[in-house]
């Protein structure tokens, strides 16, 4: 947090952690539209934007329109700090602690390091909504494999935004049928709640907004984070081959599933859903640097390693180099903030735009390395979790 809060000024325009707010107002305009019947997708929002979440996620952000034009930034900043402590705390119970006074006094300090994670701070400056997407689909894995409400969490995550469908195939991989079935359901549901009460603007999303990719921004944007960003990045094009990018992107999927199902079976269960969190942002199409807020339960599961072994830390410290908001000045009044988006002059500038993909890379090897190790009996540590 002191980092944070010393290497830019907090009400920095565009750049400082307290002068942010422009995604939580694109949703709170969306709820607005869906209030007053405007068109979702075919009318710009605020700030020249366009709409290009689910029809159902402005279901979700009605709560928002009610909030006044002056408190919409700050309520988000506050509410998302409540939930990067409680993706702490699940993290802990999917790791097999029990909640103590000192393990939650523990949660707060490394919620408030995790502030400095790139993409944690930009999801706070923006009043993004991974952390609460990612506190989903968390809750969901910190419940036991037979809880009848295990797959809920990624069934409404993904009703707001499509990544976290990644997770209904770990449970198929799983074999994991009822929470598969029930996030599937969960997810169904949206569509057809929003199909209801939206028709015309689902009819929209689903038939055309669905399937412009380019909507968001090019391939080639320095802060997308994803295999398609990457090969766009390295050939120096804003728009990568579609071709190229799913011969690349399915095997990763795979690869990650495989790898992500074994370290479950061999009881090692948050850094299997973090494997997961992160390929679902490597092979999506476009990933944002601030949807990888997956560096936040790898990092608790590094302290929780280091407790044990002390070389660990020398790994916390290498992902907290690579993933920290490190500012550079451009002018007086701006600067960019994470390491992907520094001048691409710079003669390393391929291998900073692909920061994130890097880090993933590392995670997956390490993981390999991991199970090799690991026995093969699958600890009883899921018959503690709450049903």
């Amino acid at each position: 947090m002191v980092l944070l809060f010393t290497t830019v000024d907090p009400w920095m325009n565009r750049a400082g952690i307290l002068a942010g707010g422009l995604d939580v107002h694109v949703y709170r305009d969306g709820a607005l539209k869906v209030l007053r019947g405007n068109p979702l997708y075919t009318e710009e929002s605020i700030f020249g934007l366009f709409y290009t979440y689910t029809p159902f996620s402005t279901l979700a952000f009605l709560p928002i329109a009610a909030v006044p034009w002056s408190l919409v930034t700050n309520t988000a900043l506050i509410l998302n700090l409540l939930i990067l402590f409680a993706c702490v705390l699940l993290c802990w119970r999917i790791l097999g602690y029990r909640i103590d006074g000192r393990l939650v006094l523990l949660s707060a300090l490394l919620a408030l390091m995790c502030t400095f994670l790139e993409p944690v701070r930009t999801t706070l400056f923006y009043g993004q909504i991974n952390l609460l997407l990612m506190a989903l689909v968390l809750w969901d894995f910190a419940r036991s494999p037979g809880s009848r409400l295990r797959g809920l969490g990624v069934g409404l995550a993904a009703g707001i935004k499509l990544v976290p469908l990644f997770y209904v195939t770990q449970f198929a991989v799983l074999r994991q049928w009822r929470a598969a079935a029930t996030a599937v359901v969960t997810f169904a549901g949206s569509v057809a709640l929003a199909w209801l009460v939206l028709p015309a603007d689902s009819r929209e999303y689903w038939t055309d907004t669905f399937f412009q990719s380019t909507r968001i921004a090019p391939d080639g944007h320095p802060a997308n984070q994803s295999i398609r960003g990457a090969l766009a990045h390295l050939a120096r094009q804003q728009q990568a081959q579609v071709w190229l990018w799913l011969l690349i992107a399915i095997p990763v999927a795979v690869l990650s599933l495989f790898v992500a199902a074994a370290l479950y079976r061999r009881g090692e269960r948050l850094l299997a859903v973090t494997v997961s969190g992160m390929a679902a942002c490597t092979v999506s199409p476009f990933s944002w640097s601030h949807h990888w807020v997956w560096f936040v339960p790898l990092f608790v599961y590094l302290v929780h390693r280091a407790t044990r072994q002390s070389w660990w830390w020398v790994v916390i410290a290498g992902l907290y180099a690579a993933q920290g908001a490190w500012t550079w000045r451009w002018s007086p009044d701006w600067v960019v903030v994470g390491l992907y988006m520094f001048p691409p002059t710079w003669s390393v500038a391929p291998l900073l735009m692909n920061g994130c993909i890097l880090v993933f890379a590392g995670v997956l090897i390490g993981s390999c390395v991991l199970l090799r190790r690991q026995p093969r009996t699958l600890p009883r540590e899921d018959a503690r979790l709450p049903s």
